[in-house]
């Protein structure tokens, strides 16, 4: 604690002892209050907030409470109105026996700040027990020789009550010859002695019975009586006399029963009975002779029962030894009982709060005191907690301990404490006693929900059905209870992506992701969104993570021939030189096919043709080449049927037909086709028609690739999405025709369809592309490119 306004070690070393003297002082000075036994449980004693000069509401908000010694409830705290109450019916007797005043010490404590106030309950004592004699008769033997005005010590009464309710009086019942006087002791007891009036005659008079009555001071006052019995005797000149008058003895409290403590000895001169002495307890308490044996011939003092220090440290007992002929002596034997390590410590748990948050500061767990009813060296007392514990004991006043965390806890790395506080005396041998306490942390929503992974990918057939369930993410907390349950939702998409929403939903209890409607991988390959996990605690923690969905082809689409062109009209015509060479390149067959990997690897068939012996088909290429020398008997028109397979399971496929013309040469018309008009078509003409189809044909398919791709771009647009394109490393097979970026064709494509001369034969350089060319056979280009 920092002394404010100090400016130097001294004056903080001052101010420090002032302070400290205040609190002595105060602590010093306890709260008194008063109760009168035997009144009946729940009866009102005091208000605590009144004595305390508080408010009623602070007893309640400090969280005050009784402590007593040794986890006794003799009072009862109202925190609402302060009053103090009484739990049990209270007997002064039974709690403070002959002690004036019985006074029983308490603590009152203030958690909050903390803050312990000692405090005192008298027990006022009431005239609820009459006197009583322990000896109903006393027996006293007076020698006939005995002058007036010798004093007969007589036994006391006993009172349990104490101060003016204990006993204040003797009398003896009306007689001649006797009257009682009444002695006052050091410790303010009273005791009755027999007062001698007059000579006695044995032979007058040889026995006299009185009656003694003990009266107390109470209102209205109780009494008890004994007979005194007196026996005349002959005269005894000689009292005994004890060889010591007082007698000092220690035993241990763990001394065995039946152990001799002293032997007291006294001797008298007189010869024959009056020389024969007894001993016997003189004003010796219940207690005391419960304690304690004597044997009344011998003198020895024995021990009866077990004695315990931490009871009463010392005893003192009075004995008196009577001659035959009644004349006695007295001495003091005073035991002091010496302590022994026989008594653990104890502790005493005040007040004990669990669960704490995980995430408070330096806070009490427990406030509780210890004791140990030995004393010296076996009533200190050493206090500890394990050393592995995140948890201190902090000392205060009066064996009073306050555990304190050391600051933030964390549930998830532990959730629970089981301390142990122990404390062990500096006796020998040394006794421990331990006390468990299990405290509790509870949860603070201090932890995100994680993901099992870092990013997320599921791979989705396309065609699939709606609603369908296509996979799961998964996100635990660390924390529990609602700060533990996790939702789970989608983070809206960028205003340029996909319209979200309406192709995934997620299950928000368990991270379940479904389809909305079937997808379509020729219009997108792939997508990705954010999902986010949220956890039920306040305020909300959340973390995020990607999914990449990744839409798998099928093989639903059938290969589409762009050259030649199959649009219902009459099939397009080739130009075969007959002069061509075995090997020629008649012309090619393109086809492509919208879906991907091997779905999309094609190759080419040769069904039908007019002469198979004179054409042959790469099924690699769909390159058709002539396998030898045009004679002058094959047919002018030579008609082809291809068949163009994908590699897809099934198989799907596409027949094209084309028509190819055996001329002379490029130069010449058009030689007369099978049933074409028998009239002669002028050589101008035919090449001015012919150049026209050709014109034709590729200004059509060049529309028809441009208006493809305008489609195919309209498409993209409208999706929105990043497309992302996850290329197959299998293994191509070598018959097969990649349409992928190293030569396969895919997706949308431009065209250019031009004629080219060749060794002065009229060849198609065809399917010459807008971007840059890839090298073929024979010296001829094409290139085939996606426009996406």
């Amino acid at each position: 604690m920092e002394l404010v306004g100090a400016t130097n070690p001294r004056q903080r070393q001052v101010l420090f002892l002032l302070v400290l003297l205040g609190v002595s002082r105060a602590v010093s000075e306890p709260k008194r209050f008063s109760v009168v036994e035997e009144i009946e449980r729940g009866s009102f004693v005091a208000n605590v907030a009144k004595t305390l000069g508080l408010e009623v509401g602070e007893l309640s908000d400090r969280r005050s409470r009784i402590v007593f010694k040794g986890n006794k409830e003799y009072l009862q705290l109202n925190r609402r109105t302060g009053d103090l109450l009484l739990t049990e019916k209270l007997d002064r007797e039974e709690l403070c026996g002959p002690a004036d005043p019985c006074v029983l010490p308490f603590k009152i404590l203030l958690e909050n700040p903390f803050q312990i106030l000692p405090a005192e309950l008298s027990v006022l004592d009431i005239n609820d027990h009459s006197p009583v004699f322990l000896e109903t008769e006393m027996l006293l033997k007076i020698s006939e020789s005995t002058s007036p005005g010798t004093v007969f010590q007589l036994e006391s009464g006993k009172d349990l009550d104490v101060g003016s309710n204990s006993i204040q009086n003797y009398t003896i019942s009306p007689n001649s010859l006797f009257h009682i006087q009444i002695r006052d002791s050091s410790e303010g007891k009273r005791y009755p002695e027999l007062v001698l009036d007059e000579t006695l005659d044995r032979e007058e008079q040889s026995e006299v019975t009185l009656t003694l009555t003990a009266v107390d001071g109470g209102v209205p006052p109780r009494s008890g009586t004994a007979q005194v019995r007196i026996l005349v005797v002959d005269i005894n000149d000689n009292a005994p006399v004890f060889a010591q008058l007082r007698y000092e003895v220690q035993i241990p409290e763990n001394s065995s029963i039946g152990s001799k403590i002293v032997t007291v000895s006294a001797t008298d001169l007189d010869a024959g009975n009056y020389g024969e002495i007894s001993y016997a307890f003189l004003h010796a308490s219940e207690n005391t002779r419960k304690l304690f044996h004597l044997k009344r011939e011998l003198g020895e003092l024995y021990l009866r029962e077990k004695v315990d220090f931490e009871s009463a440290q010392s005893y003192t007992i009075n004995i008196q030894a009577v001659d035959g002929g009644g004349l006695s002596a007295e001495c003091t034997v005073i035991i002091q009982v010496i302590d022994l390590n026989d008594n653990p410590p104890e502790v005493t748990i005040s007040s004990f709060t669990s669960p704490i948050p995980e995430n408070s500061p330096e806070t009490v767990v427990a406030v509780f005191s210890v004791s140990d009813l030995d004393s010296g060296e076996n009533g200190k007392i050493v206090c500890s907690i394990q050393d592995d514990l995140p948890f201190v004991l902090k000392p205060s006043i009066e064996n009073f301990y306050t555990l304190v965390t050391e600051g933030a806890l964390d549930r998830e790395y532990k959730a629970e404490y089981n301390i142990t506080i122990t404390v062990m005396d500096l006796g020998s041998p040394r006794l421990k006693s331990e006390y468990n306490l299990t405290v509790l942390i509870s949860d603070v929503n201090d932890n995100p929900p994680m993901f099992s992974e870092r990013t997320y990918k599921v791979c989705l057939q396309e065609n699939n059905s709606p609603a369908l369930h296509i996979g799961s993410v998964s996100a635990s907390d660390r924390d529990s209870g609602i700060n533990a349950k996790v939702t789970y939702s989608l983070l809206p998409p960028e205003p340029d992506d996909l319209p979200l929403f309406s192709y995934i939903s997620i299950n928000s209890d368990n991270g379940y992701l479904y389809a909305l409607r079937s997808l379509d991988y020729e219009a997108i390959q792939a997508f990705q969104f954010t999902v986010r996990a949220a956890d039920g605690g306040s305020p909300s923690l959340s973390s995020q993570v990607l999914v990449q969905i990744v839409v798998q082809d099928e093989n639903d689409n059938s290969p589409f021939v762009l050259y030649p062109l199959q649009n219902g009209t009459a099939p397009c015509n080739d130009l075969v030189p007959r002069t061509a060479e075995p090997g020629y390149l008649v012309t090619k067959v393109v086809a492509v096919d919208r879906d991907r990997g091997q779905n999309s690897w094609l190759s080419y068939q040769l069904l039908k043709a007019t002469d198979p012996g004179l054409f042959t088909l790469w099924a690699h290429n769909g390159e058709i080449r002539t396998v030898r020398s045009i004679s002058d008997r094959d047919a002018m028109k030579q008609t082809l049927v291809v068949l163009v397979k994908d590699n897809g399971q099934p198989s799907l496929s596409t027949m094209a037909t084309l028509n190819v013309l055996l001329v002379d040469g490029f130069s010449e018309p058009y030689a007369k086709l099978p049933g074409a008009s028998k009239e002669e078509v002028p050589t101008d003409s035919l090449t001015t028609y012919l150049i026209i189809s050709l014109t034709t044909v590729s200004f059509l398919f060049l529309l028809s690739v441009i208006i493809f791709i305008v489609i195919h771009l309209w498409k993209k647009k409208k999706n929105s999405t990043d497309i992302k394109h996850f290329t197959s490393n299998n293994h191509f097979p070598g018959h097969l025709v990649n349409i992928s970026r190293t030569g396969t064709l895919s997706h949308s494509y431009q065209y250019e369809v031009c004629l080219a001369s060749d060794s002065g034969a009229s060849e198609f350089k065809f399917l010459k592309p807008i971007i840059p060319t890839l090298p073929t056979s024979d010296g001829n280009k094409y290139s085939v490119e996606n426009s996406a």
